[in-house]
């Protein structure tokens, strides 16, 4: 899986406009400006993510974008795939190898493994709200958890983890 720049770049004005939740509508170029992002793409996410209803948008002098719903209520997935219109692209259905090798009625080994991991890749990130990722990195590891960290110490009861990652 590669995560695209369009995906990267939703999920920074996604937060974005979470963290100017109470300042209401903010304009696209003022988000491209802020992020050091080309306004170009901005606006065009932004309009990708009004489709899919993750943000309203108003017109005016005081016009802008804000989010559609609370924070804690869109998923990293919800933004990548209204950025970039798929999450995890199955080459079977995309780039087959050939018509017959990677049509449904052929057998094929492979398959069910990109499945798989099709399905965890997408769990993982319908499982991480935007309003967790509101907090500063090293809390948001500490919920995720790194698979590259030493040993840490075990969770203290209680606390909240994104169970999707939690081993």
């Amino acid at each position: 899986m590669r995560i695209t720049t369009l995906a990267e770049y939703g999920v920074i004005c996604a937060l974005h406009l979470a963290r100017r939740a109470a300042d209401g509508a903010v304009p696209g170029r003022e988000i491209a400006e802020r992020e050091e992002l080309p306004v170009d793409y901005v606006e065009q996410i932004l309009l990708r993510m009004r489709r899919a209803g993750l943000v309203r948008s108003t017109r005016g002098a005081h016009g802008g974008y804000q989010l559609a719903r609370p924070a804690e209520q869109i998923s990293m997935r919800d933004v990548i795939e209204a950025s970039e219109e798929r999450v995890f692209e199955l080459n079977c259905d995309s780039h087959p190898v050939g018509v017959d090798r990677c049509s449904t009625s052929h057998t094929c080994s492979i398959r069910p493994v990109w499945m798989l991991l099709q399905r965890k890749i997408d769990d993982v990130l319908a499982g991480v709200p935007l309003s967790d990722l509101l907090e500063m990195e090293s809390e948001v590891t500490r919920r995720v958890g790194r698979l590259d960290a030493p040993s840490e110490p075990a969770p203290v009861p209680n606390s909240r983890h994104l169970p999707v990652l939690v081993a």
